[in-house]
């Protein structure tokens, strides 16, 4: 990142939550740093805004700024070097009767109903749960001007849908959900795995997947996708 997008950075105002508790490890206290709302973020700031750490949710660009934990670790593919194992080329066969589709827009009334199943069956100890139609509308219904939603479907059935926005040099992975009886099919897998086929299409150099924590299991499956980028230290370093 260059200097002046650096002094850009910090002339920006940011608001911080009280402290809270963690969803993600047990006793820790959470903090979450917001971008001012009122800012106009042009695709360019968001870039360089996520190459420090920063994510979206709805209509905020964030980044936890806790006092006493530094667990939550920005984490991204580097698409160009990256190679399928087995595993995946397995649940990329096993998924090859889905047809993907690309909207700039959703019809609420069938993605709501999926969300809210997946919400209620695998994240009922999370922040979203318990899940609402605003809540909804809220996180993932706010369009930017880069967001596109690629919905997942058999036979014309929604079974899933990733929320991505799509970025000069990278994408970023907003949020997937899924139907979570169809197990066996690994909807998870596939849907970051289409996410780093198609930047690679694209010519991307990055796919964001939001934030590793060593200690939560939940976040173990993201670094089987490698080789992948760590922020630590104010720079990107390999994993190990």
């Amino acid at each position: 990142m260059t200097t002046d997008a650096s002094a850009q950075i910090r002339r920006i105002r940011i608001l911080k939550t009280a402290p809270h508790a963690c969803s993600y490890l047990e006793g820790e206290q959470s903090t979450t740093a917001f971008v001012d709302p009122e800012l106009i973020i042009e695709p360019s700031l968001y870039t360089r805004l996520a190459e420090i750490g920063f994510r979206r949710s709805g209509p905020y660009l964030y980044t936890p700024m806790c006092g006493t934990c530094s667990a939550c670790i920005p984490a991204r593919v580097v698409v160009q070097q990256f190679s399928q194992n087995r595993a995946q080329k397995r649940c990329i066969k096993r998924n090859s009767d889905i047809n993907v589709q690309q909207r700039h827009t959703i019809d609420t009334a069938e993605h709501y109903p999926l969300y809210e199943k997946y919400i209620n069956e695998r994240h009922k100890d999370g922040d979203m749960y318990p899940p609402s139609r605003d809540q909804f509308e809220q996180f993932l219904g706010t369009t930017w001007e880069c967001t596109q939603y690629f919905e997942f479907r058999v036979d014309n059935s929604l079974i899933g849908c990733a929320v991505v926005d799509v970025l000069p040099n990278s994408l970023s992975a907003i949020y997937t959900y899924f139907d979570p009886s169809l197990n066996k099919r690994g909807l998870g897998n596939f849907a970051v795995l289409f996410q780093i086929s198609l930047a690679a299409k694209l010519d991307k150099s990055y796919v964001y997947l939001g934030y590793w924590i060593e200690n939560c299991q939940k976040m173990s499956y993201k670094k089987k996708y490698q080789p992948m980028e760590f922020f630590k230290e104010n720079s990107w370093k390999l994993s190990e």
